[in-house]
């Protein structure tokens, strides 16, 4: 979701993105050299532009860097392994894979990148009280932060759950006393947010503005945090200002793809179904010394669902440059899957190719040769610019995209009535399925397949309550599982308290 005002083109941008780049002993430290610091910035409308495009940033958690969002989140569900080159290719995907997780396992960017988030949120909601600059730019600008602010509370606490709720400027020597807030009083808190923020962004954006929030945004993420906070009422009709008639053009612009495969297209960006949409490019000719800093622009996922040594044999198969084979499909989602329509552009069937001659790979971890196809690179997606060309690739992700609050609408209904039936029937009829009856089951069975592989069925099974029973044969304890631990060395000096089961 970074806009195409990128905080690379910026001369602030080493002070963002290096200064402020964890959440622990630095989380709050500002460079003492030089003459840019916090104090002395913020004091026009260009530099509180340029804070919250470093506060957009962030975003690039979901896809960028080894330690994104989906991979991690994916390699937790009953449909993927974290696959890659071996059993300790990534220490943090894989034992989250096997639920072997523990304090020292975890990746602490998946703490540390949603605080640095919220720690820009917090300076630019300070600073910009006293910056002279149009009152509705003003208006915006807070309502965005605020936004931002809240989805990046909905990940740390759908994550971590005991975290701390900060909503203003630390100084490093009070950060050791903070303690954790309650569950509740972190959903309160983005509901408040949310709720602020909705009236002052725009319905829609210009092209030029592509990646920024509008209402849409704000009011879906808003649906989506209260069915979690399980107000289903309010999320019902949150997502109902958002989703419009089913199927049809909603008050926001937003309407389904007519096919289902153009989502997956790299050059469709930006395109009717998107809410909220994390931006990627291969300009940042991003290298391995700065890959997954925070200055690489690539979207890391494509590398790492591709499979490993991959040889084309014959004119049947695709052309692709070799990936490192993340994220497996297991096979029992492929039994799941095989015939729904939307299985050619879920899965790459890379089996059945071999068998025939057609294409030729390296087995990875956990291989079953099936890999995911929605973010599987082509050799046209390969970057001719500098850099590593595995670290550039330009395709988006998607955050929240309109089949998904669809189908979370439909469940905020109870899975009844006629609403939830149509709701559930547009995404089928878009894949070319028929209508079958709406329940709780048959919207959780087109969760699975609609937005397999995105990153939300650990949350859904989490969210369900079906986690325990569909995840214990790899390894996941009731009572525990359901969040990660927290880092080791968040807990270094400081109150806070280790997650239970840890």
């Amino acid at each position: 979701m970074r806009n195409k005002i990128n905080l690379r083109n910026l001369a602030i941008a080493g002070f963002f993105a290096c200064a402020l780049a964890s959440c622990s002993r630095d989380f709050l430290e500002v460079p003492k050299e030089g003459s840019i610091t916090e104090e002395s910035y913020y004091q026009d409308e260009s530099q509180v532009f340029t804070g919250l495009v470093a506060t957009y940033d962030a975003l690039r958690k979901n896809s960028g860097g080894f330690e994104n969002m989906i991979t991690m989140m994916n390699a937790g569900s009953d449909d993927q392994y974290a696959g890659g080159g071996g059993e300790s290719d990534g220490a943090g995907i894989q034992s989250f894979s096997n639920f072997s997780i523990n304090q020292f396992t975890i990746p602490e960017s998946f703490w540390s990148d949603h605080y640095q988030g919220i720690f820009r949120a917090n300076i630019l909601l300070q600073k910009i009280s006293k910056v002279q600059m149009d009152a509705s730019k003003k208006a915006r600008f807070i309502a965005e932060a605020k936004t931002l602010r809240a989805l990046y509370y909905f990940n740390l606490v759908r994550m971590f759950k005991n975290i701390p709720l900060i909503l203003e400027p630390v100084s490093p020597t009070n950060m050791y006393s903070i303690t954790q807030a309650k569950p509740a009083d972190i959903y309160a808190q983005m509901e408040k947010d949310l709720l602020a923020a909705i009236n002052d962004l725009p319905a829609t954006v210009t092209t030029d503005e592509y990646g920024r929030l509008t209402k849409g945004a704000a009011q879906a993420l808003l649906g989506k945090v209260y069915l979690y906070d399980g107000k289903k009422a309010e999320a019902a009709t949150q997502l109902a200002a958002v989703n419009g008639t089913p199927g049809g053009t909603s008050q926001y612009g937003y309407k389904l793809l007519t096919n289902f495969s153009d989502l997956w297209v790299t050059n469709n960006k930006f395109n009717s179904e998107s809410i909220i949409e994390v931006s990627h490019t291969n300009k940042s000719q991003a290298g391995w010394g700065n890959w997954g800093s925070g200055t690489d622009e690539g979207n890391s996922v494509c590398v790492m669902v591709g499979p490993r040594g991959y040889v084309k044999n014959n004119a049947s198969a695709p052309d692709l440059p070799a990936g490192w084979s993340f994220n497996v499909w297991t096979q029992n989602f492929y039994d799941f899957m095989k015939t729904d329509p939307r299985f050619s552009e879920t899965v790459f069937d890379l089996k059945a190719l071999k068998a025939a001659g057609a294409a030729d790979y390296v087995p990875g971890y956990k291989d079953t040769g099936y890999f995911m196809k929605k973010f599987l690179p082509t050799s046209a997606d390969v970057s001719p610019l500098g850099g590593d060309s595995v670290l550039n690739y330009q395709k988006n992700s998607y955050i929240i995209r309109l089949a998904d609050t669809y189908l979370l609408e439909a469940e905020a209904l109870g899975g009844t009535g006629a609403r939830a039936q149509a709701l559930l029937d547009a995404v089928r009829f878009r894949a070319g399925l028929s209508s079958v009856p709406v329940s709780m089951q048959t919207i959780k069975d087109e969760r699975r397949r609609e937005l397999a592989g995105e990153g939300h069925r650990f949350f859904d099974l989490v969210r369900w309550g079906d986690a325990a029973s569909v995840l214990a044969s790899r390894g996941f304890k009731a009572n525990k599982n359901e969040v990660f631990p927290i880092p080791n060395n968040e807990l270094n000096g400081t109150k806070l308290v280790q997650n239970p089961g840890y």
